[in-house]
Protein backbone atom coordinates (compact mmCIF):
# COMPACT_ATOMS: atom_id res chain seq x y z
CA UNK A 1 0.00 0.00 0.00
CA UNK A 2 2.81 2.40 0.91
CA UNK A 3 4.53 1.66 -2.42
CA UNK A 4 1.31 2.48 -4.24
CA UNK A 5 0.99 5.80 -2.40
CA UNK A 6 4.62 6.68 -3.11
CA UNK A 7 4.17 5.78 -6.76
CA UNK A 8 1.10 7.99 -7.04
CA UNK A 9 2.96 10.85 -5.34
CA UNK A 10 5.88 10.43 -7.74
CA UNK A 11 3.47 10.51 -10.70
CA UNK A 12 1.90 13.70 -9.36
CA UNK A 13 5.32 15.34 -8.98
CA UNK A 14 6.30 14.33 -12.53
CA UNK A 15 3.00 15.63 -13.90
CA UNK A 16 3.49 18.88 -11.98
CA UNK A 17 6.98 19.33 -13.44
CA UNK A 18 5.68 18.59 -16.93
CA UNK A 19 2.94 21.18 -16.47
CA UNK A 20 5.53 23.75 -15.31
CA UNK A 21 7.67 22.97 -18.34
CA UNK A 22 4.68 23.30 -20.64
CA UNK A 23 4.07 26.87 -19.38
CA UNK A 24 7.65 28.07 -19.00
CA UNK A 25 7.15 31.84 -18.87
CA UNK A 26 4.27 31.71 -16.43
CA UNK A 27 6.12 29.28 -14.17
CA UNK A 28 9.37 31.25 -14.41
CA UNK A 29 7.72 34.45 -13.21
CA UNK A 30 6.17 32.66 -10.24
CA UNK A 31 9.40 30.86 -9.41
CA UNK A 32 11.33 34.14 -9.59
CA UNK A 33 9.10 35.80 -7.00
CA UNK A 34 9.34 32.80 -4.66
CA UNK A 35 13.09 32.62 -5.20
CA UNK A 36 13.56 36.34 -4.42
CA UNK A 37 11.50 36.06 -1.24
CA UNK A 38 13.45 33.07 0.10
CA UNK A 39 16.75 34.59 -1.08
CA UNK A 40 16.00 37.81 0.80
CA UNK A 41 15.06 35.95 3.98
CA UNK A 42 18.21 33.80 3.92
CA UNK A 43 20.66 36.61 3.13
CA UNK A 44 19.11 39.20 5.44
CA UNK A 45 18.92 36.82 8.39
CA UNK A 46 22.52 35.72 7.89
CA UNK A 47 23.76 39.31 7.58
CA UNK A 48 21.84 40.49 10.65
CA UNK A 49 23.16 37.51 12.65
CA UNK A 50 26.68 38.30 11.42
CA UNK A 51 26.35 41.94 12.47
CA UNK A 52 24.98 40.91 15.88
CA UNK A 53 27.90 38.52 16.44
CA UNK A 54 30.34 41.22 15.37
CA UNK A 55 28.82 43.78 17.72
CA UNK A 56 28.57 41.27 20.58
CA UNK A 57 32.29 40.53 20.31
CA UNK A 58 33.02 44.26 20.05
CA UNK A 59 31.10 45.05 23.24
CA UNK A 60 32.84 42.19 25.03
CA UNK A 61 36.18 43.53 23.81
CA UNK A 62 35.54 46.93 25.41
CA UNK A 63 36.36 45.36 28.78
CA UNK A 64 33.48 47.25 30.42
CA UNK A 65 31.98 44.30 32.26
CA UNK A 66 32.21 45.08 35.97
CA UNK A 67 34.09 48.36 35.42
CA UNK A 68 33.86 51.88 36.78
CA UNK A 69 35.68 54.98 35.62
CA UNK A 70 36.69 57.90 37.81
CA UNK A 71 36.92 61.10 35.77
CA UNK A 72 36.93 64.88 36.25
CA UNK A 73 33.54 66.56 36.57
CA UNK A 74 32.59 70.00 35.31
CA UNK A 75 31.15 72.43 37.89
CA UNK A 76 27.35 72.44 37.93
CA UNK A 77 26.78 75.65 39.88
CA UNK A 78 28.37 79.02 40.68
CA UNK A 79 29.41 77.75 44.11
CA UNK A 80 31.23 74.80 42.53
CA UNK A 81 32.92 77.13 40.05
CA UNK A 82 34.37 79.03 43.01
CA UNK A 83 35.42 75.87 44.89
CA UNK A 84 36.87 73.77 42.06
CA UNK A 85 40.04 75.94 41.65
CA UNK A 86 40.95 74.94 45.22
CA UNK A 87 41.51 71.36 43.97
CA UNK A 88 44.45 70.34 41.77
CA UNK A 89 42.12 68.01 39.82
CA UNK A 90 42.73 64.38 38.94
CA UNK A 91 46.52 64.01 38.92
CA UNK A 92 49.24 61.37 39.12
CA UNK A 93 49.81 62.31 42.77
CA UNK A 94 46.28 61.11 43.62
CA UNK A 95 47.07 57.50 42.71
CA UNK A 96 48.64 56.36 46.04
CA UNK A 97 45.45 57.32 47.89
CA UNK A 98 42.91 56.38 45.22
CA UNK A 99 44.44 53.02 44.35
CA UNK A 100 44.79 51.55 47.82
CA UNK A 101 44.17 47.76 47.63
CA UNK A 102 40.66 46.47 48.18
CA UNK A 103 39.55 42.82 47.85
CA UNK A 104 36.62 43.88 45.65
CA UNK A 105 38.90 45.56 43.10
CA UNK A 106 40.96 43.64 40.54
CA UNK A 107 42.84 46.49 38.88
CA UNK A 108 43.25 50.26 38.71
CA UNK A 109 43.96 51.57 35.20
CA UNK A 110 44.91 55.28 35.17
CA UNK A 111 45.07 56.96 31.78
CA UNK A 112 46.32 60.27 30.40
CA UNK A 113 45.47 61.24 26.82
CA UNK A 114 46.72 64.04 24.59
CA UNK A 115 46.48 64.67 20.85
CA UNK A 116 49.84 65.00 19.12
CA UNK A 117 51.47 64.75 15.71
CA UNK A 118 53.16 61.34 15.65
CA UNK A 119 56.20 61.54 13.39
CA UNK A 120 57.61 58.40 11.77
CA UNK A 121 59.78 57.51 8.78
CA UNK A 122 56.92 58.26 6.36
CA UNK A 123 55.96 61.60 7.88
CA UNK A 124 53.69 62.90 10.63
CA UNK A 125 50.17 61.71 11.44
CA UNK A 126 47.88 63.36 14.05
CA UNK A 127 46.84 60.74 16.60
CA UNK A 128 45.87 60.35 20.28
CA UNK A 129 48.72 59.39 22.61
CA UNK A 130 47.72 57.57 25.81
CA UNK A 131 49.81 57.01 28.91
CA UNK A 132 48.77 53.71 30.50
CA UNK A 133 49.98 51.14 33.02
CA UNK A 134 51.13 47.69 31.82
CA UNK A 135 48.01 45.97 33.25
CA UNK A 136 45.82 47.95 30.85
CA UNK A 137 46.42 45.74 27.81
CA UNK A 138 45.53 42.34 29.34
CA UNK A 139 42.68 43.67 31.49
CA UNK A 140 41.03 45.45 28.53
CA UNK A 141 41.73 42.47 26.23
CA UNK A 142 44.02 44.37 23.85
CA UNK A 143 46.00 41.76 21.95
CA UNK A 144 49.44 42.18 20.39
CA UNK A 145 49.88 41.34 16.71
CA UNK A 146 53.63 42.04 16.49
CA UNK A 147 56.37 42.62 19.05
CA UNK A 148 55.29 42.87 22.68
CA UNK A 149 53.18 44.93 25.00
CA UNK A 150 54.27 47.38 27.67
CA UNK A 151 56.02 45.65 30.58
CA UNK A 152 56.35 46.53 34.29
CA UNK A 153 60.02 47.27 33.58
CA UNK A 154 59.00 49.89 31.01
CA UNK A 155 56.90 51.56 33.70
CA UNK A 156 59.46 51.36 36.50
CA UNK A 157 62.34 52.54 34.29
CA UNK A 158 60.19 55.20 32.59
CA UNK A 159 61.29 53.74 29.26
CA UNK A 160 60.31 55.60 26.07
CA UNK A 161 58.54 52.51 24.70
CA UNK A 162 55.47 52.70 22.50
CA UNK A 163 52.78 50.34 21.22
CA UNK A 164 51.02 51.43 18.04
CA UNK A 165 47.39 50.81 17.20
CA UNK A 166 46.89 48.72 14.07
CA UNK A 167 45.28 51.57 12.11
CA UNK A 168 47.98 54.06 13.03
CA UNK A 169 50.77 51.58 12.19
CA UNK A 170 49.30 51.07 8.71
CA UNK A 171 49.14 54.84 8.14
CA UNK A 172 52.45 55.77 9.75
CA UNK A 173 54.65 52.97 8.40
CA UNK A 174 52.94 51.38 5.40
CA UNK A 175 54.61 48.26 4.05
CA UNK A 176 57.25 48.08 6.79
CA UNK A 177 57.59 46.40 10.16
CA UNK A 178 57.09 49.12 12.80
CA UNK A 179 58.68 47.12 15.64
CA UNK A 180 62.06 48.58 16.53
CA UNK A 181 61.49 51.84 14.65
CA UNK A 182 61.61 55.26 16.30
CA UNK A 183 58.78 57.77 16.43
CA UNK A 184 58.74 61.34 17.69
CA UNK A 185 56.05 62.51 20.12
CA UNK A 186 56.20 66.24 20.75
CA UNK A 187 59.88 66.11 19.85
CA UNK A 188 60.56 63.21 22.23
CA UNK A 189 61.93 59.95 20.76
CA UNK A 190 60.04 56.72 21.55
CA UNK A 191 60.84 53.24 20.26
CA UNK A 192 58.01 51.05 18.94
CA UNK A 193 58.01 47.74 20.83
CA UNK A 194 54.71 46.33 19.57
CA UNK A 195 51.61 46.72 17.42
CA UNK A 196 48.07 45.97 18.57
CA UNK A 197 45.99 43.42 16.70
CA UNK A 198 43.07 44.95 14.75
CA UNK A 199 39.78 45.06 16.64
CA UNK A 200 36.42 46.79 16.37
CA UNK A 201 36.42 49.97 18.49
CA UNK A 202 33.01 50.26 20.19
CA UNK A 203 34.07 53.02 22.56
CA UNK A 204 36.04 56.24 22.46
CA UNK A 205 38.87 54.61 24.42
CA UNK A 206 38.89 51.72 21.94
CA UNK A 207 39.16 54.17 19.06
CA UNK A 208 42.08 55.91 20.79
CA UNK A 209 43.83 52.56 21.25
CA UNK A 210 43.34 51.36 17.68
CA UNK A 211 44.21 54.69 16.04
CA UNK A 212 46.80 55.99 18.47
CA UNK A 213 49.92 55.32 20.52
CA UNK A 214 50.15 53.67 23.96
CA UNK A 215 53.15 54.60 26.13
CA UNK A 216 54.07 53.87 29.78
CA UNK A 217 52.25 56.25 32.12
CA UNK A 218 55.45 57.21 33.95
CA UNK A 219 57.23 58.14 30.70
CA UNK A 220 54.14 60.01 29.53
CA UNK A 221 54.07 62.08 32.72
CA UNK A 222 57.82 62.86 32.56
CA UNK A 223 58.08 63.66 28.86
CA UNK A 224 54.65 64.72 27.60
CA UNK A 225 52.40 65.81 30.51
CA UNK A 226 54.56 67.76 32.98
CA UNK A 227 51.45 68.91 34.92
CA UNK A 228 50.75 65.21 35.67
CA UNK A 229 47.10 65.49 34.62
CA UNK A 230 45.05 62.27 34.39
CA UNK A 231 42.00 61.95 32.18
CA UNK A 232 40.50 58.94 33.94
CA UNK A 233 41.06 55.97 36.22
CA UNK A 234 39.26 52.81 35.17
CA UNK A 235 38.53 50.43 38.04
CA UNK A 236 37.93 46.76 37.27
CA UNK A 237 35.85 44.92 39.88
CA UNK A 238 35.78 41.27 40.86
CA UNK A 239 31.95 41.20 40.94
CA UNK A 240 29.33 43.53 39.50
CA UNK A 241 27.33 43.41 42.75
CA UNK A 242 29.99 45.66 44.32
CA UNK A 243 29.59 48.49 41.80
CA UNK A 244 27.58 50.76 44.09
CA UNK A 245 29.72 50.19 47.18
CA UNK A 246 33.00 50.69 45.31
CA UNK A 247 31.63 53.85 43.65
CA UNK A 248 30.98 55.36 47.08
CA UNK A 249 34.44 54.27 48.23
CA UNK A 250 36.18 55.91 45.27
CA UNK A 251 34.25 59.16 45.63
CA UNK A 252 35.18 59.28 49.31
CA UNK A 253 38.86 58.74 48.55
CA UNK A 254 38.80 61.42 45.83
CA UNK A 255 37.07 63.87 48.17
CA UNK A 256 39.81 63.40 50.77
CA UNK A 257 42.55 63.77 48.17
CA UNK A 258 40.99 66.99 46.81
CA UNK A 259 40.43 68.74 50.18
CA UNK A 260 36.70 68.08 50.23
CA UNK A 261 36.09 69.36 46.67
CA UNK A 262 33.86 66.97 44.74
CA UNK A 263 35.32 67.64 41.31
CA UNK A 264 35.30 64.02 40.10
CA UNK A 265 32.50 61.63 39.23
CA UNK A 266 32.09 57.88 38.78
CA UNK A 267 30.59 56.34 35.65
CA UNK A 268 29.26 52.80 35.64
CA UNK A 269 30.73 51.50 32.38
CA UNK A 270 29.03 48.15 32.79
CA UNK A 271 25.61 49.80 32.92
CA UNK A 272 26.51 52.06 29.98
CA UNK A 273 27.56 49.08 27.87
CA UNK A 274 24.47 47.08 28.82
CA UNK A 275 22.21 50.00 27.97
CA UNK A 276 23.95 50.65 24.65
CA UNK A 277 23.87 46.97 23.70
CA UNK A 278 20.18 46.75 24.60
CA UNK A 279 19.43 49.79 22.42
CA UNK A 280 21.40 48.24 19.57
CA UNK A 281 19.53 44.92 19.87
CA UNK A 282 16.19 46.76 19.88
CA UNK A 283 17.23 48.66 16.76
CA UNK A 284 18.32 45.43 15.04
CA UNK A 285 15.05 43.77 16.06
CA UNK A 286 13.11 46.62 14.42
CA UNK A 287 15.23 46.30 11.27
CA UNK A 288 14.62 42.55 11.23
CA UNK A 289 10.87 43.15 11.37
CA UNK A 290 11.06 45.67 8.51
CA UNK A 291 13.19 43.40 6.33
CA UNK A 292 11.06 40.37 7.09
CA UNK A 293 7.99 42.38 6.10
CA UNK A 294 9.58 43.28 2.77
CA UNK A 295 10.63 39.69 2.09
CA UNK A 296 7.21 38.47 3.22
CA UNK A 297 5.55 40.84 0.76
CA UNK A 298 7.61 39.37 -2.07
CA UNK A 299 6.65 35.85 -0.95
CA UNK A 300 3.02 36.92 -0.73
CA UNK A 301 3.12 38.09 -4.33
CA UNK A 302 4.76 34.75 -5.19
CA UNK A 303 1.91 32.99 -3.43
CA UNK A 304 -0.58 34.91 -5.57
CA UNK A 305 1.42 33.70 -8.57
CA UNK A 306 1.01 30.12 -7.35
CA UNK A 307 -2.74 30.73 -7.06
CA UNK A 308 -2.83 32.07 -10.61
CA UNK A 309 -0.83 29.13 -11.99
CA UNK A 310 -2.97 26.57 -10.22
CA UNK A 311 -6.24 28.21 -11.33
CA UNK A 312 -5.06 28.18 -14.93
CA UNK A 313 -3.96 24.56 -14.50
CA UNK A 314 -7.40 23.72 -13.09
CA UNK A 315 -9.16 25.40 -16.04
CA UNK A 316 -6.94 23.59 -18.57
CA UNK A 317 -7.41 20.17 -16.96
CA UNK A 318 -11.13 20.06 -16.19
CA UNK A 319 -11.67 17.19 -18.63
CA UNK A 320 -8.70 15.27 -17.14
CA UNK A 321 -10.07 15.76 -13.61
CA UNK A 322 -13.52 14.57 -14.65
CA UNK A 323 -12.05 11.55 -16.43
CA UNK A 324 -9.98 10.57 -13.39
CA UNK A 325 -13.02 10.86 -11.16
CA UNK A 326 -15.07 8.80 -13.62
CA UNK A 327 -12.57 5.94 -13.47
CA UNK A 328 -12.49 5.91 -9.66
CA UNK A 329 -10.25 8.73 -8.34
CA UNK A 330 -11.52 9.96 -4.99
CA UNK A 331 -11.94 13.60 -3.94
CA UNK A 332 -9.00 13.42 -1.46
CA UNK A 333 -6.74 12.08 -4.24
CA UNK A 334 -7.61 15.04 -6.48
CA UNK A 335 -7.06 17.43 -3.56
CA UNK A 336 -3.65 15.91 -2.76
CA UNK A 337 -2.67 15.98 -6.44
CA UNK A 338 -3.20 19.74 -6.74
CA UNK A 339 -1.60 20.46 -3.38
CA UNK A 340 1.45 18.43 -4.36
CA UNK A 341 1.73 20.34 -7.62
CA UNK A 342 1.57 23.63 -5.67
CA UNK A 343 4.18 22.23 -3.29
CA UNK A 344 6.45 21.27 -6.20
CA UNK A 345 6.19 24.78 -7.63
CA UNK A 346 6.88 26.38 -4.25
CA UNK A 347 9.67 23.94 -3.43
CA UNK A 348 11.52 24.72 -6.65
CA UNK A 349 11.34 28.43 -5.90
CA UNK A 350 12.48 27.92 -2.30
CA UNK A 351 15.33 25.64 -3.42
CA UNK A 352 16.66 28.09 -5.99
CA UNK A 353 16.34 31.00 -3.53
CA UNK A 354 18.17 29.03 -0.82
CA UNK A 355 21.03 28.09 -3.14
CA UNK A 356 21.39 31.67 -4.35
CA UNK A 357 21.32 32.95 -0.75
CA UNK A 358 24.00 30.48 0.36
CA UNK A 359 26.26 31.45 -2.54
CA UNK A 360 25.88 35.17 -1.79
CA UNK A 361 26.57 34.62 1.93
CA UNK A 362 29.73 32.69 1.12
CA UNK A 363 30.85 35.46 -1.22
CA UNK A 364 30.26 38.12 1.46
CA UNK A 365 31.70 36.10 4.38
CA UNK A 366 35.28 37.50 4.02
CA UNK A 367 33.93 41.01 4.61
CA UNK A 368 32.68 40.04 8.10
CA UNK A 369 35.36 39.47 10.78
CA UNK A 370 33.18 36.81 12.44
CA UNK A 371 32.22 35.22 9.11
CA UNK A 372 28.76 34.90 7.65
CA UNK A 373 27.04 31.64 8.44
CA UNK A 374 23.70 30.55 7.01
CA UNK A 375 21.86 29.32 10.08
CA UNK A 376 19.76 26.14 9.55
CA UNK A 377 16.97 27.87 11.46
CA UNK A 378 16.92 30.70 8.91
CA UNK A 379 16.76 28.21 6.05
CA UNK A 380 14.04 26.21 7.75
CA UNK A 381 12.03 29.30 8.54
CA UNK A 382 12.30 30.60 4.97
CA UNK A 383 11.19 27.22 3.61
CA UNK A 384 8.33 27.01 6.10
CA UNK A 385 7.02 30.46 5.18
CA UNK A 386 7.34 29.77 1.43
CA UNK A 387 5.65 26.36 1.60
CA UNK A 388 2.90 27.64 3.88
CA UNK A 389 2.11 30.46 1.45
CA UNK A 390 2.36 28.16 -1.58
CA UNK A 391 0.09 25.49 -0.12
CA UNK A 392 -2.25 28.10 1.32
CA UNK A 393 -2.76 29.76 -2.05
CA UNK A 394 -2.90 26.37 -3.77
CA UNK A 395 -5.69 25.18 -1.48
CA UNK A 396 -8.48 27.08 -3.26
CA UNK A 397 -7.78 25.60 -6.74
CA UNK A 398 -7.36 22.18 -5.11
CA UNK A 399 -10.75 22.48 -3.39
CA UNK A 400 -12.40 23.53 -6.66
CA UNK A 401 -10.87 20.55 -8.43
CA UNK A 402 -11.96 18.21 -5.62
CA UNK A 403 -15.57 19.45 -5.72
CA UNK A 404 -15.85 19.32 -9.51
CA UNK A 405 -18.38 16.68 -10.62
CA UNK A 406 -17.33 14.28 -13.42
CA UNK A 407 -20.43 15.15 -15.54
CA UNK A 408 -19.78 18.92 -15.34
CA UNK A 409 -16.09 18.44 -16.10
CA UNK A 410 -16.58 16.21 -19.14
CA UNK A 411 -19.55 18.08 -20.60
Amino acid sequence: MSRLVLGQAADVVVCGLEDLWAHKLRSLLTLTLLMLGVFALVVMNSMLDGILDQVRVGFRGMGWDGALVLQPRAPASAAEQRRFPQSPGLRLEDLPRLTQPDPRILAFLPRAVLDLDVRGPAGAVPAPVSGIVPDYLPVMDRRIAAGRGLSPEDQSRRSPAAVLGASLAARLMPGTDPVGQKILLNGQAFRVVGVLAPFLPFSHAGYQDGHGVLVPLAACMDRLVPEHRLDSITVKLAATRDLEAVSALLLGRARQAHHGVEDVEVRNLDADATRAYGQFRASMRNWRIVLWSLAGTVLLVGGVGVLSVMLISFADRRFEIGLRKAVGASDPEILVQFLLEAGVLTGLGALSGSLAGILVCRALAPRFPMGLVVAPMSLGLAWAVALALGLGFGLYPALRAMRLSPMAAMR
